[in-house]
């Protein structure tokens, strides 16, 4: 029975010893390349290679490696269209339409001239070799990924622009097929134009309702990682419905659960983890198993179309990127990145060479010939050479992407971290979060998250206070609370600071460690005694105490869910110190959620808001609004869907008005459905009297050293001021 056991012969058929492998390549090919830096990627394919039936035969590129290949496939995509900023996606949409016209047409010009005076093929065949070179895949997005771009212009372009030509390159697949089998009349055209709008209807209009619906009800990270797995491969099966590839249908369901799925969320960090540990590495691995470098040794004309075939399409998609750059005055890594990410060469060009090469031509002199027992051999629309060409060129152009890609991330990384000194490695933004039960646990962290303004994983302190005239049961409370919020802090990727703190008071407790810590933010959720129309002792007391930005949060619905932030600012806002402190939270909180923000404030402190959203776009509209204290005349355009935004005042300070302290009950009153965020911005050292000095350093200078963000905003005030 052993020797059964350990009787392995090749390729091996034992599953669990098949992936054992791919797991050790997963783990060991990037460390071992990543020393040669050569990228991950690479590694991947050539591992791949060498196991795959062409190589050392270790296993064969079966049905398992094909279905975990094809997840990871629609997971690059899908990640692609998940990380779109929506903002600069509408704002690049004219360049990316212009890109993508670009890296289509020249490819399919090139492409049709080398098939045709090169190559030496016939129309229909250059013309579909020629689509293969306009389409691509985005196999070094998880590079792009790794080094914290996808935000850039240039990636954004990239990505809108992969869609268009995939999408026409596709289409031009099936129009050929349809040419073959002698389909191509007016009911095929009809057929197929009704069936892309209805599917692309489907996706970006109905997904969205259902997600909503889905993640307002159920908050269980499995389901909701399953869900969303589901409506990818939803998605790409009705694409394929549609008569177009997997692949568009995973990208737009990308799009369409982009705003339901924070870049900052628990869900996101899943989502990612999961890719980029197993499904993407199989992927990477089945398309090495492809590689047939036998083929190149015994015949010359795979040789030669195989060259010819790399350089074409890497000569027409540099072009392409060569002219966008020129056209929107892009810089040298911005067009490495475009270069990069589009001449990677995989999915939709494996789809076209498989679906060409099962294309028999000459299908009735085939039936005539094995009627009268004569054997021949069938004339394909794309032939052996061509098939094995392909891999050549996709081995190549995978390879040549990723560097340059790597290159281009590496240099845009560097000098956007370079925009600030060194000095700005120090982390000046510290948020508080006190906790008091597992309930709100979760939403506070996510906000928390979700306003925080650099990138590193620190600066977020959960809290709680342990009253010394309580029994010993409640510090063992207290610690559960704080391993439930250290739990979900990890889900998000975020590192999270425990705090203990022994005191007769709350208040008390939270002053004391804002002042320990350096805190610059308390979160809180909202408390109400009884039925009184202040929020409670507790926070009363914060106010007068800490010198910190007090932020109070009312969960009612998942942050995922909502729509848009109504922010309601009160006269005099601008001169306060705190001023440009809760601005640049709200603007990370739209950029992480992808929430639109409605600012209702006076024409004077709406125009330093505007003069920041010029150079630092998000989705936000402005309204000149100055009945602060009849805010209810916004109830009818507020939903339930919708966050209500206050920023307050403490007293004696300029933008103070009574009619605040009746903002927490009308809230509960008139809004009891609705999340709200009250903002109580730091105002030490400032009378009613006199405005901040924003051009002395030591105020905006914390400000400066979070971010691009930070440091336009301290900008912009000492300028003005």
């Amino acid at each position: 029975m052993l020797v059964s056991i350990f009787d392995i012969s090749l390729p091996i058929n034992n599953p669990v010893l098949q992936f054992s492998i791919i797991l050790f390549i997963i783990l060991f090919a990037p460390i071992i390349l990543n020393k040669f830096k050569i990228p991950h990627l690479i590694g991947l394919i050539i591992a791949g290679a060498l196991i795959g039936p062409f190589g050392f035969n270790l296993m064969l590129r079966d049905s398992s490696i094909i279905l975990y290949g094809t997840v990871g496939l629609l997971y690059i995509m899908f990640l692609a269209g998940l990380e779109v900023d929506f903002t600069d996606f509408k704002r690049n949409s004219g360049k990316s339409l212009v890109f993508g016209i670009f890296t289509f047409v020249i490819p399919m010009t090139l492409g049709y001239l080398a098939g045709v005076y090169i190559l030496h093929f016939g129309t229909l065949t250059s013309i579909l070799l020629a689509s293969m070179f306009a389409s691509h895949t985005l196999i070094a997005y998880p590079i792009i990924s790794r080094f914290g771009i996808s935000q850039n212009k240039a990636v954004s372009i990239a990505i809108g622009g992969t869609v268009i030509t995939d999408t026409l390159a596709l289409l031009v697949l099936a129009v050929i097929v349809g040419m073959t089998k002698g389909q191509i009349n007016q009911e095929f055209w009809v057929r197929l134009t009704v069936s892309i709008i209805l599917f692309a209807s489907v996706i970006l209009f109905i997904f969205p309702i259902i997600g909503r619906w889905f993640f307002k009800r159920f908050s269980d990270k499995i389901s909701q990682y399953i869900f969303v797995l589901a409506m990818v491969f939803l998605g790409a099966f009705l694409a394929q419905v549609a008569g177009i590839e997997a692949i568009i249908g995973a990208f737009l369901t990308g799009l369409s659960l982009n705003r339901l799925i924070p870049r900052t969320s628990a869900l996101m960090n899943r989502i990612e983890f999961v890719g980029n540990a197993l499904f993407i590495p199989i992927f990477l691995i089945g398309v090495g198993m492809l590689i047939n470098y036998k083929a190149f040794l015994q015949d010359f004309e795979t040789i030669k179309v195989g060259i010819v075939m790399t350089l074409t399409a890497t000569l027409a998609k540099f072009l392409a990127a060569l002219v966008t750059q020129k056209t929107f005055r892009l810089n040298a890594d911005q067009r490495r990145i475009i270069f990069g990410l589009s001449n990677a060469q995989a999915a939709a060009t494996l789809a076209a060479i498989l679906v060409g090469y099962n294309i028999i031509l000459n299908q009735d002199q085939i039936e005539a010939a094995l009627a009268i027992g004569q054997v021949l051999e069938p004339i394909r629309l794309l032939n052996d050479s061509v098939l094995n060409g392909t891999i050549l060129m996709i081995l190549i152009t995978c390879t040549h992407a990723s560097f340059a890609a790597q290159k281009g991330a590496r240099n845009i990384a560097l000098s956007e971290a370079g925009s600030t000194d060194v000095e700005n490695t120090k982390n000046d933004e510290r948020i508080l979060i006190p906790i008091s039960d597992k309930s709100n646990i979760q939403e506070l962290i996510n906000v928390s998250v979700s306003m925080k303004s650099k990138a590193n994983k620190s600066g977020l302190y959960a809290l709680t206070i342990v009253n010394t005239e309580k029994s010993a049961g409640a510090e063992k409370k207290a610690h559960a609370l704080l391993d439930t919020a250290a739990i979900y802090a990890s889900a998000t990727d975020c590192q999270i600071q425990k705090l203990l703190r022994y005191d007769l008071t709350v208040s008390n407790g939270i002053a004391n460690i804002v002042k320990e810590q350096t805190i610059t933010d308390v979160v809180l959720n909202v408390s109400y005694n009884n039925e009184h129309v202040h929020l409670g002792s507790t926070i009363d007391n914060l106010l007068t105490k800490c010198q910190a930005n007090i932020i109070i949060y009312n969960a009612l619905q998942p942050l995922n869910i909502i729509k848009r932030n109504f922010i309601i600012i009160p006269q005099n806002a601008e001169k306060e110190v705190g001023f440009p402190y809760w601005i640049i939270k709200l603007w990370n909180l739209a950029k992480s959620t992808g929430v639109k923000n409605l600012f209702y404030g006076t024409k004077d402190t709406l125009q330093y808001i505007q003069e920041i959203y010029k150079k630092h776009h998000i989705d936000a509209e402005f309204f000149e609004f100055d009945t602060f204290s009849d805010f209810l005349v916004l109830a009818r355009e507020i939903k339930i869907d919708d966050t209500i935004v206050f920023i307050l005042s403490r007293k004696d300070h300029p933008s103070y008005i009574q009619d605040m302290a009746k903002v927490p009950i009308s809230l509960r009153q008139y809004f009891p459905q609705n999340n709200y965020l009250l903002f109580f911005p730091l105002q030490s050292g400032v009378s009613d009297s006199t405005s901040p000095d924003y051009k002395n350093p030591s105020i905006l200078e914390p400000l400066e050293r979070l971010d691009d963000l930070g440091k336009t905003i301290a900008n912009l005030f000492k300028i003005n001021r």
